[in-house]
């Protein structure tokens, strides 16, 4: 244990920073053996006089750099290759949904925050109450008519990303014990804030061309949902987009048994197929559409900012929400993304985004048309970044991830994007986060580590799903 004291050094920042360098420092010096325990958390912190928070936070940083591999159930252990090469070894991630560091427009919205700063002085670190920030949610009505939304700013809400939209709705409209359909598969986050709420959550299939409508009549005929959860262009996870229509019908429905719709949108801004898709909304002529746009995978994730447009019935309860949470949104952070949006080429911005995106769903989707038929089934994408596939049926994917994992390859388990523990053996893969000629390769990493999980019949003992 003697190896790990360390003298801790309030100029040398927080604590788990410390550690995390430290460890780092002997892993990467051989001074800790390769595939070595390191000493559980709580003995760790206790040698250390430090919370035991402080330790998690720098083992879960020596995880995240390839330095330390967990095992369930058994603690943290060294990677053979970290302390031999002296290198952080990079992990295969198909997990990340995000955009590389390298898409992000830095050295222009520097400019546009220098200009921010310029012309509003000490104004730009006050709050922006209310809606946000007048001419960013004007530029924003300028925005949607791209994507054949027409609206006013007054039916504008600025969020700090497309979770806290959601949260802001669910408290604003919904109750304890009000239904909630949503598709099956869906986004992680939305589940997540449903359940935090207590809402009645109905899963609905999803199909190749969107959400099962046959199922969703019939559920509708018995149950009576206050709002439907819907991601109808490149959903997330299957990449699925909505025929027309099928968004037409979705909207009938609406009408016809009279609830309120959710739109999460995070890519409609991009046509990979040249069909002309446009978002729910802009179908909408009932008001029953609560439009809620992401930036994080079309601009910087980073800096959680996003927009709601919605029904004038609804905004006075939604913006009182809102102001309830966080008062605003970052008044520094509207401001800079608004002088971007002016003066930076925000839609030379989108162009050249579509462009990265789309040649990588191409390249992706290639190699998984012609590699994968025999060993996995995949949804039919439409677009975006997300791949949703199967195993054959008897297999988990939670063991599948935790085999991939020690083949230094990361991607995420079916049962996430369920609200009730369902599919097994399904999983997502991302390329977000890939450059463009890793693709192929890291899609090669992926089919090797699924044949070998299949087809060794130790992992087939170890891994099958009993019966």
């Amino acid at each position: 244990m003697e190896k790990f004291r360390i003298d801790f050094k309030k100029e040398n920042g927080p604590k788990y920073i410390q550690l995390y360098k430290h460890i780092k420092n002997l892993i990467e010096n051989s001074k800790i053996e390769a595939s070595e325990k390191l000493p559980p958390l709580r003995e760790m912190s206790a040698f250390l006089n430090i919370n035991i928070s402080t330790s998690v936070k720098a083992y879960d940083l020596l995880e995240k750099e390839k330095y330390i591999y967990k095992k369930e159930g058994s603690g943290s252990y060294i990677y053979p290759q970290a302390s031999a090469s002296k290198e952080v070894i990079k992990a295969v991630r198909f997990d990340l949904a995000n955009p590389q560091a390298n898409m992000f427009p830095v050295d222009k919205f520097k400019e546009a925050v220098a200009i921010a700063i310029e012309k509003e002085g000490e104004t730009l670190f006050d709050y922006h109450e209310g809606l946000g920030y007048e001419l960013l949610r004007i530029s924003l009505c300028d925005y949607m008519k791209s994507l054949s939304i027409e609206s006013e700013p007054d039916r504008i809400q600025i969020i700090s990303g497309a979770q806290q939209g959601i949260n802001i709705i669910v408290n604003s409209i919904l109750n304890y014990g009000d239904v909630v359909f949503i598709e099956e598969p869906s986004y992680p986050g939305a589940i997540d804030v449903f359940k935090e709420h207590g809402v009645k959550v109905v899963g609905i299939p999803v199909l190749d061309d969107g959400i099962d409508i046959g199922i969703l009549k019939m559920k509708l005929e018995k149950i009576k949902p206050s709002i439907l959860y819907t991601m109808p262009n490149y959903q997330n996870p299957t990449g699925v987009c909505y025929s027309e229509k099928k968004k037409k019908e979705i909207l009938n429905l609406a009408r016809q048994f009279d609830f309120m719709i959710i739109e999460d949108d995070y890519m409609s801004d991009f046509d990979f197929n040249n069909t002309k898709i446009k978002p729910l909304r802009a179908y909408d002529e009932e008001n029953r559409v609560i439009y809620i746009k992401s930036f994080s995978k079309i601009l910087m994730p980073g800096l959680r900012i996003g927009f709601m447009e919605m029904p004038i019935h609804v905004r006075n309860i939604i913006s009182r929400i809102k102001y309830s949470m966080d008062i605003s949104t970052s008044s520094f952070t509207q401001l800079s993304l608004y002088y971007y949006m002016t003066f930076f080429g925000w839609r030379n911005h989108l162009d050249i985004i579509k462009k990265v995106y789309e040649s990588r769903f191409k390249i992706a989707k290639k190699y998984i048309d012609s590699n994968f038929s025999d060993i996995l089934t995949f949804r039919k994408a439409s677009g975006g970044v997300n791949f949703f596939a199967a195993l054959p049926k008897d297999y988990s994917s939670i063991d599948l991830k935790n085999f991939l994992e020690s083949k230094g390859v990361k991607i995420l388990e079916g049962p996430l994007f369920y609200y009730n523990i369902k599919a097994e053996n399904e999983f997502r893969i991302s390329i977000a986060h890939m450059q463009e000629n890793d693709i192929e390769i890291n899609l090669n990493t992926l089919k090797n580590g699924i044949i070998e999980f299949l087809s060794d019949e130790k992992n087939k003992m170890k891994y099958k799903i009993p019966n």
